[in-house]
């Protein structure tokens, strides 16, 4: 046995030895590629500028891409042409641009038009803060098709400033843009202007003798347009250049701040519900609801609620499915949370700590109808021993300028937990379908930022982001909601998540507006 091992051992060492063996001329020939992919091309770059060659390139001596810049509008740096990939391959990390200078010939090729490009010999630097190639000319270019669709794809202020190599010579659209500080309406795009995005400022910079510089932006609006990075102060900063005016897909052309915002609530106590459930607020500027009074409703879906269905009048629906609180008394400064909800004004349900001393613009017992939605209608909301669901259906509540609530009237804030039950069906201009109706918020879009589509309703289009049930029930479950709105951007710069804490029967006010509570900056 032994014998018949070591054979076995010594001939799998010589088919080993055998295979070792292989002649050079025994393996497949490989030719490298005549294209280097703008990623690898920008890498060769290392702080000082480089000369081109097939040594550096690994035998490439050309690029390709398609072509983003445009001349015709005078908004670019002259003589550069400005390409991108053609496609993404292994992650939109691989996205890279690249401007080659080849003087007034730039000015031939559009947006869409697909080229080659013969880069060796050409010298790769950075030109006032932006990756280029020199050193070469029209002569080198070959147009080999035109107008294919651009790629584009969404860039993110944040990103785009603390990666700003990563997205120079890149088409991007930057989505819900204002501006820091909001321009007066007569002002226009010349110069250099502050855009923020809700992540982060962006400089939207636009030649005064562009075409377009005379245009008047929207107050809220995507723009689409190419990184190119400048240097100041010996720092890389990127700016972002619009090509032409269509550039801007307005979201909206006024400023619409709410004057206060949800900033928590707690929808299943520990023990019975009734008069015990609460929402907490922050004003975002000082407010006499005497005089300028708001609404709060709450909308439950459960599957018996009546009237069943798709609520055709939305938050003005009444019955068992949704709830009106007016707001019409009592005073708020900036920056201070309130309270609306049940009479006891416990922290979490019966014999529990006492926040009555907090300050509270609507206490009421629900155990009673509601108010009237609006004047031309009788209809109010039943009455209820829990405003809010504690697991099954979704539950919602919106925030209201003042007290006539009807179908088409849009929250100013707004927020749901769960999607479950008839929420929304789907519709025509122009009412768009049926259902509740949202608001421009860190959540929700009432214009599609994308596809530019309206969608006014809670789980219409991309409406869909919702809280989830904090489980077990009557565990005392208070949904502390963060995120951060900006009164001088008049917009969330960080959006609420949802972080669960559990109360106890002796927990405080400060647990529910400590450092987790949303931010008023």
């Amino acid at each position: 046995m032994k014998k018949i091992l070591k054979n076995a051992l010594y001939a799998l060492v010589c088919m080993a030895f055998i295979i070792s063996c292989k002649r050079d001329s025994d393996y497949v020939i490989s030719i490298p590629s005549s294209f280097i992919p703008n990623f690898d091309l920008r890498k060769i770059y290392t702080n000082a500028e480089v000369s081109l060659n097939l040594e550096n390139m690994r035998g490439a001596s050309m690029v390709k891409g398609q072509v983003i810049s445009d001349h015709s509008t005078r908004n670019l740096p002259a003589g550069l042409l400005i390409i991108q990939n053609t496609r993404i391959v292994g992650g939109a990390d691989s996205l890279r641009g690249i401007a080659i200078n080849i003087g007034a010939d730039a000015a031939k090729y559009v947006p869409g038009d697909s080229v080659h490009v013969k880069i060796d010999g050409g010298v790769l630097k950075r030109v006032n803060g932006s990756m280029q190639i020199t050193g070469k000319s029209g002569a080198d270019v070959t147009k080999i098709a035109s107008g294919k669709t651009l790629f584009n794809t969404r860039g993110f202020g944040n990103l785009i400033t603390t990666y700003p190599d990563r997205y120079d010579c890149t088409l991007l659209t930057i989505y819900k843009c204002t501006f820091n500080p909001t321009l007066p309406s007569s002002e226009t795009l010349s110069g250099e202007k502050t855009i923020n995005d809700g992540t982060a400022d962006l400089t939207l910079a636009t030649d005064p003798s562009a075409t377009f510089a005379n245009v008047k932006p929207p107050y809220s609006g995507n723009y689409r347009g190419i990184i190119i990075n400048k240097m100041v102060n010996d720092k890389i900063v990127p700016q972002h250049r619009l090509i032409n005016p269509n550039d801007i897909s307005p979201l909206s052309s006024t400023v619409d701040a709410p004057e206060c915002i949800i900033s928590g609530f707690i929808s299943d106590v520990n023990g019975g519900d009734g008069n015990n459930e609460y929402v907490q607020l922050r004003a975002t500027k000082d407010i006499n609801f005497a005089v300028t009074p708001f609404s709060l409703v709450v909308s439950n879906n459960a599957g018996a609620s009546v009237p069943t269905g798709v609520p055709a009048q939305g938050w003005a629906t009444g019955q068992q499915r949704t709830y009106k609180i007016n707001l019409t008394s009592g005073t708020v400064v900036k920056g201070e949370f309130f309270y609306v909800g049940g009479i006891n004004k416990l922290i979490n349900g019966a014999n529990s700590t006492s926040i009555a001393s907090s300050k509270w613009i609507r206490a009421l017992d629900y155990n009673k109808v509601s108010d009237r939605f609006n004047s031309s209608s009788t209809v109010t909301g039943n009455a209820t021993t829990g405003l809010f669901a504690n697991s099954g259906n979704a539950f919602g509540m919106a925030l209201f300028r003042g007290i006539e609530v009807t179908q088409a009237t849009a929250p100013i804030d707004v927020l749901w937990v769960h999607s479950g039950g008839s929420l929304y069906q789907i519709g025509a201009a122009p009412n768009y379908g049926a259902g509740y109706r949202i608001g421009n918020t860190d959540i929700y879009d009432i214009i599609n930022p994308q596809t530019l589509v309206p969608q006014p309703y809670y789980r219409a289009g991309t409406n869909t982001q919702s809280l989830t049930y904090a489980l077990p029930a009557d565990a005392g479950y208070f949904y502390v909601l963060g995120g951060a709105y900006d009164t001088k951007l008049n917009k969330w710069v960080k959006a609420r998540t949802q972080t669960t804490i559990i109360l106890s029967k002796t927990s405080t006010i400060t647990e529910i507006e400590g450092a987790n509570a949303t931010e008023i900056r």
